[in-house]
């Protein structure tokens, strides 16, 4: 179980809805072990998504046949932004590229904010290069 946690004066609080039904779930008066760490800036975590999702929302009909789903969507644009791992497939005889991970686990804060501008950059001039930046910032302001 990983829960989103905020530090207060009264001790550690849910960030969210679904932090705090899934520390409801936890018994009182058991002892539980926990790792601490850092959070990446989830707020920035969701612009993230809002960037993806709004840059699907305005792909072509025949784009979205192609591709079919949004979270495919988001994985061809971090290809093409160039997060990605090589990994050998057995049926191509061949390495091909497949996403890199952007866990919070496997990004800070930094690395993330330089995968958005990389793939913001790949929107821009790729994706949806048929849209004025200034159209997009208002689309994007939607989401």
């Amino acid at each position: 179980m990983k829960l989103l946690l905020q530090n207060t004066s009264h001790g550690l609080i849910p960030m969210y809805d679904a932090d705090y039904e899934e520390k409801k779930r936890l018994k009182i008066g058991e002892v539980y072990t926990c790792e601490i760490k850092q959070s990446r800036n989830p707020d920035f975590h969701r612009k993230y998504f809002a960037l993806i999702n709004c840059a699907w929302h305005l792909q072509s009909e025949a784009r979205k046949e192609k591709i079919k789903t949004v979270e495919l969507f988001r994985k061809s644009v971090q290809l093409a932004a160039g997060y990605c791992e090589l990994v050998y497939s057995h049926k191509h005889k061949d390495f091909i590229e497949m996403p890199s991970s952007i866990s919070f686990e496997k990004l800070d804060n930094i690395a993330f904010e330089q995968l958005y501008k990389d793939v913001r950059h790949v929107i821009d001039t790729v994706f949806c290069s048929h849209i004025s930046i200034e159209d997009f910032e208002k689309y994007l302001s939607n989401f």
